[in-house]
């Protein structure tokens, strides 16, 4: 057997799967974006592209698709990073174990559960009335933006965690020591040395965390109330409610489009940035 033929004996498993789960459905969506809605809903064999000029009836879905997505990431980013930063350079060994399945423990419980314990915290009887108490009076927090931003946030944050805390935990800390002895401060240490080091991580988990966000449905439904919807919701509402298939289809293949587009954009300035660090480092 040549070495070609092993290579591509051990590719069929995953090529398999990603043509059948991924290539083809998508194929599957472009083609009835191009069709009509059915009499009685559904799917009419078409070739027009009505879906598409149809597309700014539901751009409110994607303004808060794409405002709130990269925002909860950037925001899940500034929180995460300095817990990861804990547990893999500072915490105590001893204890490290126990607060990484601490950071896991909300997985262990449906997200379904999860977002309707921040309902009942961000309702009037919680947070707002705690505030009230204060007489600063009492804010509205459910049903808003914020309410699906610190839902997002919650819900995804351990997926950044893990792998910052991966490139931060394989950080050799020798170079934090040379970096000491060679006079510089902690904060310089940090930006010259840890945190570029620490890239590949903040890109891995950013790029999860911000592409899940892109599809998520079910916290905008509970934590918007139906005034913030994401696209996600807009597919719900015409795959299962409108049951009006080619307009759905448009709908996705449009999101998938803009993620794609995105994601090229990311990856190439995350290349540049570690081209940077390099020639840097070779200087």
């Amino acid at each position: 057997m040549t070495a070609r033929t092993r290579n591509w004996l051990l590719l069929a498993p995953a090529g398999t799967w990603f043509l059948v789960m991924l290539v083809v459905p998508l194929t599957v969506v472009l083609i009835f974006s191009f069709g009509e809605r059915g009499p009685a809903g559904g799917y009419v064999p078409a070739l027009t592209l009505e879906q598409y000029a149809n597309l700014p009836a539901r751009w409110t879905a994607f303004k808060n698709t794409m405002v709130l997505a990269p925002v909860g990431t950037i925001a899940a980013l500034l929180i995460a990073y300095p817990l990861a930063y804990f547990l893999a350079v500072k915490a105590d060994p001893k204890w490290k174990t126990i607060l990484l399945v601490l950071v896991i423990v909300p997985f262990w419980t449906s997200i379904l559960i999860r977002s309707y314990a921040w309902i009942f915290l961000l309702g009037g009887r919680g947070i707002p009335e705690l505030i009230d108490l204060f007489g600063i009076g009492k804010p509205r927090l459910i049903n808003t933006p914020f309410a699906v931003l610190i839902g997002i946030i919650y819900g995804y944050l351990p997926l950044m965690v893990f792998p910052i805390f991966v490139s931060l935990d394989r950080l050799d800390k020798r170079l934090l020591e040379a970096s000491s002895d060679l006079g510089a401060t902690p904060a310089r240490t940090f930006l010259q040395v840890t945190l570029p080091l620490s890239v590949p991580g903040v890109a891995t988990g950013c790029l999860l965390v911000f592409i899940l966000l892109m599809g998520e449905f079910l916290i905008p439904a509970l934590l918007g109330g139906g005034k913030v919807f994401f696209v996600g919701n807009a597919l719900v509402d015409l795959f299962l409610q409108s049951r009006n298939w080619a307009y759905g289809s448009a709908v996705a293949a449009t999101l998938v489009f803009i993620m794609l587009i995105s994601v090229t954009i990311y990856m190439r300035l995350i290349s540049r940035l570690n081209t940077q660090r390099e020639d840097v480092s070779l200087m």
